[in-house]
């Protein structure tokens, strides 16, 4: 029997063990880190192969190399140096014969720098959020002599898993054709690309080095209360990536420099930040689930490719998956898809599969229930009443 899987769980497995991998890492638990980035790795992999079409695809293919990098360097130094000798950690350095380090142009080697092909038309709803991410980039970069006062240069997208905030900060490199760095935390504080401060001036340097040369840049920081958020038992390394990146982001507050530098940070658990950290974020823009509007949109942009019975009502059909994330929805409909292409692999694999029907949309949504919690989007509203900055 074919399987369909889900885009955020497999999402949530892979940060789940990138995660548990970089804190084991920390630790020297390598054995740890080894199994987490492997299980990591395995979700990677069935994410590209369930989901070729997604906007994101090539950034996860990227980050699917640099995971399995990884897993050489962890395997070379647990390799024994003998039969009943203790183990011994071999440093190696990355495939590109040095270690991370960057020179002249290049971009840091922990940067995706794929753009994936996504516009704001592209994404269904969250107006309010585009028209603010407008105001605070686009407007900027086309007429910078309209603000004599500056404008902001950190903007933190906050809401539940699915709802589209990779998608935005994407767009946004799209709509001013500008150039994207995709990060995530695992990659900045690893220990085989170096000191975790240093990844971080790295990347700063580049950003403006192309922002001198008229590139806008936007380096978007994914989960990034995995980098600046509050924790508990911190080392040292740690609090001096946090410190760096603090001073960096001063740095791009300067009223004097008009580079055109943008960090965009996403997470699920705006709670989590560090109050200094989210006062560097000058805009700060909830992404919530979608309304019906959003829904039925994006409906109708999920179900081009596919063929739907004449019963099918969008309408009625967005009505019924409110609560909902966008991710939810494109689960949903890929779903009720597979039920058709089941049909033609059990009758022989051949012909075409019958329109997607209404009740194949209810057999769904039987099975398949909301991924967030309504006391998480309580939590959400709480947090923007006290810190929303639109």
């Amino acid at each position: 029997m074919m399987k369909s899987y889900s885009m955020l769980e497999l999402e949530r497995v892979v940060r789940r063990h990138a995660i548990a991998a970089m804190k084991a890492e920390r630790e020297g638990d390598l054995e740890a880190a080894l199994h987490n980035w492997n299980r990591a790795v395995e979700a990677l992999k069935k994410l590209i192969a369930y989901h070729p079409d997604h906007p994101l695809i090539d950034m996860y293919r990227n980050y699917l190399a640099q995971y399995e990098r990884r897993i050489k360097n962890l395997e070379s130094r647990l390799i024994p140096v003998g039969e009943g000798d203790e183990e011994v950690h071999v440093e190696v350095r990355d495939e590109k014969g040095g270690n991370g380090r960057t020179g002249g142009g290049e971009a840091p080697s922990f940067a995706v720098k794929e753009k994936p092909n996504v516009r704001f038309s592209d994404i269904a709803g969250l107006e309010e959020a585009k028209e603010a991410i407008r105001e605070a980039i686009i407007y900027p970069i086309r007429r910078p002599d309209l603000f004599p006062l500056g404008w902001p240069r950190g903007i933190l997208l906050y809401g539940p898993p699915g709802t589209g905030k990779t998608m935005l900060a994407a767009a946004v490199a799209n709509e001013v054709d500008g150039e994207f760095l995709y990060i995530d935390a695992a990659s900045i504080m690893s220990k085989w690309l170096g000191e975790g401060e240093k990844n971080v001036k790295k990347l700063f340097e580049y950003a403006r080095s192309r922002a001198r040369e008229g590139v806008p840049v936007v380096i978007f920081i994914d989960e990034i209360d995995a980098l600046l958020g509050v924790h508990s038992n911190e080392v040292g390394g740690e609090v001096r990536v946090r410190n760096q990146f603090l001073k960096e982001m001063d740095g791009l507050q300067d009223k004097s420099s008009k580079l055109h530098v943008y960090v965009i940070g996403a997470t699920n658990k705006p709670w989590a930040l560090d109050e200094p950290f989210i006062r560097r974020f000058q805009k700060r823009i909830y992404v919530p689930l979608p309304d019906k509007e959003a829904r039925k949109q994006l409906l109708k942009l999920l179900t081009r490719k596919i063929k739907l019975a004449p019963d099918v009502d969008l309408d009625k059909l967005a009505d019924m998956l409110e609560g909902y994330s966008g991710s939810d929805i494109k689960d949903i409909v890929q779903d009720a898809y597979m039920i058709t292409v089941k049909e033609v692999f059990k009758n022989g694999g051949g012909g075409d599969p019958r329109p997607v029907t209404m009740r194949d949309f209810e057999l769904v949504l039987e099975r398949r229930k909301p991924s967030v919690d309504p006391r998480t989007l309580k939590l959400y509203e709480e947090w923007s009443r006290r810190f929303s900055a639109v």
